[in-house]
């Protein structure tokens, strides 16, 4: 299964070029489902057709697509308050009085969670060889993708090795014969648990990728770089870049409205042979147009993004951590390169905790779990480079020969 999501700083055209490369998809003849998580739909108004979130068929020369917008409304209302009704029963036997628990059990940022949760239903279900995702702006899309991994440590460590230790912990507060009851809530984070999982597994698996789509100004590029690192940051795989709304070239007219596409073009130029200098994803460029790109001009703008290529191409391996060196004396030395590509101004921290690196990029923290023979190692370097994080180490003499 291919997931491919979309998203970048709000007003670049995402949607209109998720929906031009599901497309051009269908054109090859696959089967293709679009759908948008963005909280403020567009997706229907791109394609010119009503949406709700069951998927429908949309009629598009010269193959059909299917599109659905993702309510995360409905879904909360839904899927979410069976185990907030199960929470806030264990808030209140805990001695939690009734509108505290009420507070405690709002989840920050469930809708996003929940429209995940409804792509990854949708793209299991086997009936796609795509799932095309219009996700909103940027600084959502992080928050999104981040989710459920945060929340996966955070569940972990507010109910560690959950069915044991809710039950257990519950049957102490309210008595052994409320124990079937409380068990229903450990159920109930089981399954939250196992699904953050499932998600986690979906947003790094080979098949899952991010296209970031931009308009060729530096604000944009500068903000599309650091999106690069915090989605590398992730270990979330970033496939390629798209930059829209390309002004055309003037060619030997003169006048007014002519030296300004000169100007506009020449300041795009700078800025897209930057951001091709400083990344080796591939950049694609679409013109801009005088007309709206909706409707029946989806094909041919899907087209002009793919003429020869698949849509679906990956084309980039997913970030990675390497060890290097060796040795069994205390004198060996190790290192760790943490593939990360970091802009020019990023803020970096290292922090070891426990068996873990915290590493810090303009403010987004990752825990990451380190390599068995580093554990019983002691940091002595950290160096940022091109090709990432270089972190080095060597034997702790507590721990080394235990």
């Amino acid at each position: 299964m291919r997931i491919l999501l979309f998203t970048g700083k709000g007003g670049v055209g995402k949607t209109t070029l998720a929906a031009a490369t599901a497309a051009r998809v269908a054109a090859r003849g696959g089967k293709v489902l679009v759908v948008s998580t963005d909280p403020a739909h567009s997706l229907a108004d791109a394609l010119g057709v009503e949406l709700g979130p069951e998927p429908r068929e949309v009629a598009l020369a010269p193959a059909p697509l299917h599109a659905a917008e993702v309510h995360t409304r409905d879904l909360v209302d839904g899927a979410w308050s069976e185990l907030r009704g199960h929470l806030r029963t264990l808030l209140h036997g805990a001695g939690v009085d009734e509108l505290a628990a009420d507070e405690l059990t709002v989840l920050p940022g469930v809708e996003d969670l929940l429209a995940l949760s409804e792509v990854h239903r949708l793209a299991a279900g086997g009936m796609w060889d795509a799932v095309i995702v219009d996700c909103g702006p940027t600084a959502e899309t992080l928050r999104l993708l981040s989710l459920p991994e945060s929340l996966a440590g955070y569940l972990e460590r507010l109910f560690p090795t959950h069915r044991r230790a809710v039950r257990g912990m519950l049957a102490g507060i309210a008595g052994s014969e409320q124990v079937d009851r409380w068990d229903s809530v450990a159920d109930a984070l089981s399954r939250l648990a196992e699904r953050l999982a499932a998600l986690r597994e979906m947003l790094v698996d080979e098949g899952t990728s991010v296209r970031l789509v931009l308009t060729p100004e530096a604000v944009v590029a500068a903000e599309t770089r650091r999106t690069l690192t915090a989605l590398a940051l992730q270990q979330i795989r970033v496939d390629g870049l798209i930059a829209n709304r390309v002004v055309p070239a003037p060619g030997s007219a003169r006048g007014a409205a002519a030296g300004w596409l000169r100007t506009r073009r020449h300041e795009q130029g700078d800025v897209l042979d930057a951001l091709r200098a400083a990344t080796d994803l591939p950049v694609r460029t679409v013109q801009h147009r005088a007309a709206e790109p909706v409707g029946e001009v989806l094909p041919e703008l899907g087209e002009e993004l793919h003429p020869d290529d698949d849509p679906l191409d990956t084309g980039a391996a997913a970030p990675q951590m390497r060890v290097t060196g060796g040795g069994k004396s205390l004198d060996s030395e190790y290192s760790l390169l943490i593939a990360l590509p970091l802009h020019p101004d990023a803020e970096l921290g290292l922090a070891r905790v426990g068996d873990e690196l915290a590493i810090t990029v303009d403010g987004r923290r990752r825990l990451i779990a380190l390599p068995s023979v580093l554990r019983r190692c002691i940091v002595t370097s950290a160096v940022a480079g091109d090709d990432g994080v270089t972190v080095g180490f060597r034997p702790d003499p507590e721990l080394w020969m235990r």
